[in-house]
Formats: C-alpha cells, structure tokens, sequence
C-alpha cells in the first residue's frame, strides 16, 4: 500500500497544467524539448523546468539519440496506472503531434 505522502506528491507534480499537459503528449509520442516548445508555446527553459521536475520524480524518462534527447513516460513508474487513469480524462493529445508533423516540426531540433 502506497504513502498518502507519495500520492498526493504525485497529484501535486501533475496538478500543473503544463506539466499534465506534457504527459498527455507524451503519453501519444516521445518528443524533444523543441517539439514540446512548439506545441505549447512556451520557452525553451521553462519546457526544461517542467520536464526536470517531471524526470526528477521518475514519472519521465529521457534517451539520447544524437544531438537530440527525447523523453517519454516511465511506463515501469509505481504510478504509472495512475496517471494512465487521469489520461482517460484529458483531450486527446494526438492533433498535436499531427499539427507538428504537417508543419514539417517533428524531430526537428535546432
């Protein structure tokens, strides 16, 4: 049985709407920070806070490849069926990554 503490640190991480929003996306697609930069139209440093907090906790995973770093769900996270709960939730997230794709910005970093 999980810590009341536990949950709610979870809750809380995920209680900003940038950061749900970032797990929503990556719960349709790994993306870079430039892919993330451009769909949520926010700076580069500020994607990189939420994305350090969200890695910091374990609920985000990060691989190199190249001079790109995607990130994508820990799927393996304690909570990962409860952040999949929430996702039933939250407006589908893939017009996203397909706007991103027919504008010619997916996996392009620069």
């Amino acid at each position: 049985m999980y810590q009341i503490e536990e949950v709610a640190n979870i809750l809380k991480l995920l209680g900003d709407k940038t950061r749900l929003k970032i797990m929503a996306i990556l719960n349709e697609a790994d993306c870079c920070v430039c892919e993330l930069v451009d769909i949520l139209q926010m700076s580069q440093p500020a994607i990189s806070q939420h994305l350090r907090k969200l890695k910091d906790s374990d609920l985000v995973k990060e691989t190199k490849k190249a001079q790109w770093v995607f990130y994508s769900l820990n799927k393996q996270h304690e909570f990962y069926s409860l952040v999949q709960n929430i996702f039933v939730h939250l407006p589908n997230q893939k017009e996203e990554i397909r706007k991103l794709e027919a504008n010619g910005m997916r996996i392009r970093c620069e």
